[in-house]
């Protein structure tokens, strides 16, 4: 079963692994051999030792001693990854491209003004001011020479005293100024985006059965855990199958699990987003799903119950990312009374369609109004059902072209509203005239 090891041989694994050269090969049985520990410890630690990033599973290599690959301050960029955007050329200072950028500033000010504004590990966006770009140098800060001017052997020799980069591109100011911020909006975007290897059970928390083991396993193992649910794994840790309650039911305590499993389960990548296996959880009923690398080994589990916290947790964070549907949502207005004060049985959706939202022909994009479609019976449901929802599917018939500063107002009603979904038809008027109509199938989030 998938009993934890003794801390004190793990750690001294990791620690034996650890003081190994780059490139080295590690084998299961040579690690046991070597620290005389039993080949199921050794394997579970270099098993973590994957998972930290110290050591790496190449296909017909085997497994090597690497590098840590130390996660990143994803809404940070490096110096090098800048340098990448903007397409420049580093003229010194190379030693520091794997700095992190802190903040840039514009260097189209008196000296005396920017002293101020420039601090270590900031960006001084600058022309052929050498007297900038050294000052820069000088108070710890790399520089972006835009322009495609270059600089003088002096200024180069400081960025490569100080390992402080000097890149020149051939962009202007306000284009690189402009590339940069859209790198760092991307970056927060994606740190807002929850993934399974942010919340999952990793292996050392994971009880699990093996192919050969007995239904009485389970049941001990059950009763230990007070869990129902075990991944199934192979001798060589692969994951094969899920067993649970219902498949152990009057069955022999001497019963092969191979026999009884459920083979071919639904299996999570670490990489997959939370949102994703969400609906692949609700809408089959799964209550567990086995984490896995590319080749199946167990990594360990995501449960509903953990699926359905972080994605609570997402919803109730303030947002700090600006994807098109934040900006869309965002001209959304939600009315709850009508033009004489009078309280609306549902509270009703209005916005006005600006340029943005236009398409070559002047009249709303079929994209935005499903994203407005979609956001509205989104807050309809949290304000009539306190749920939370994603959505599943929308099926939208336009009657007439919604015009260019056309005020739009959309009428939710709730049709259904079950366990696991809902279902919205939601009117779009347009001074009192219908001029479209959507059905909005959602998925319901359970409480965590």
């Amino acid at each position: 079963m998938g009993k934890k090891e003794m801390a004190t041989k793990h750690d001294l694994i990791i620690a034996h692994i650890e003081s190994l050269p780059v490139g080295e090969r590690i084998s299961v049985r040579g690690i046991a051999k070597e620290l005389d520990v039993s080949e199921g410890t050794a394997y579970r630690a270099i098993k973590d030792a994957e998972n930290s990033g110290i050591v790496s599973t190449i296909q017909r290599v085997g497994t090597i001693r690497i590098e840590r690959k130390l996660k990143k301050h994803i809404e940070k960029l490096t110096f090098a990854e800048v340098s990448k955007i903007v397409e420049g050329e580093v003229l010194g200072g190379s030693a520091g491209l794997e700095k992190d950028l802190n903040k840039f500033v514009i260097g189209a000010m008196e000296e005396k003004a920017m002293e101020r504004y420039i601090t270590p590990g900031s960006l001084m966006i600058v022309g052929n001011r050498t007297n900038v770009q050294k000052l820069a140098l000088k108070e710890g800060a790399a520089v972006l020479i835009t322009g495609g001017f270059e600089t003088t052997p002096e200024i180069e020799a400081i960025a490569d005293e100080q390992a402080l980069p000097i890149i020149s591109t051939t962009y202007d100011t306000f284009t690189v100024a402009t590339m940069i911020n859209r790198a760092l909006s991307d970056q927060l975007i994606k740190k807002d985006i929850l993934l399974v290897g942010d919340i999952y059970m990793p292996l050392d928390k994971t009880q699990y059965l093996e192919t050969t083991e007995l239904v009485k396993d389970y049941k001990a193992l059950s009763e230990l855990t007070t869990h129902t649910r075990f991944p199934v794994v192979n001798k060589n840790r692969r994951v094969v199958g899920i067993v649970t309650a219902k498949d152990v039911l009057e069955k022999s305590d001497q019963q092969v699990i191979e026999r009884i499993m459920t083979k071919d389960p639904r299996m999570a990548k670490k990489t997959m987003s939370v949102a994703s296996v969400s609906h692949q959880m609700i809408w089959e009923g799964l209550e567990v799903m086995p984490v896995v690398t590319d080749d199946l080994s167990l990594l360990g589990i995501v449960t509903r119950q953990d699926i359905m916290k972080a994605m609570q947790l997402v919803q109730r964070q303030p947002q700090v990312s600006d994807t098109i549907s934040d900006q869309i949502a965002g001209q959304i207005q939600m009315v709850e009374h009508d033009f004489e004060g009078n309280k609306l049985e549902q509270p009703e959706f209005r916005f006005i369609v600006t340029p943005q939202m236009v398409n070559e022909l002047g009249t709303i994009s079929f994209g935005v109004l499903s994203e407005i479609i979609a956001s509205a019976a989104k807050r309809s449901l949290l304000i009539n059902q306190r749920r939370n929802t994603w959505i599943e599917q929308v099926n939208l018939h336009y009657f007439r072209l919604i015009q260019l500063e056309s005020e739009v107002v959309l009428r939710p009603k709730i049709l259904e509203f079950g366990r696991r979904s809902a279902k919205l038809d939601i009117e779009i008027f347009i001074e009192n005239s219908l001029v479209g109509k959507a059905i909005v199938v959602c998925q319901v989030m359970e409480r965590p």
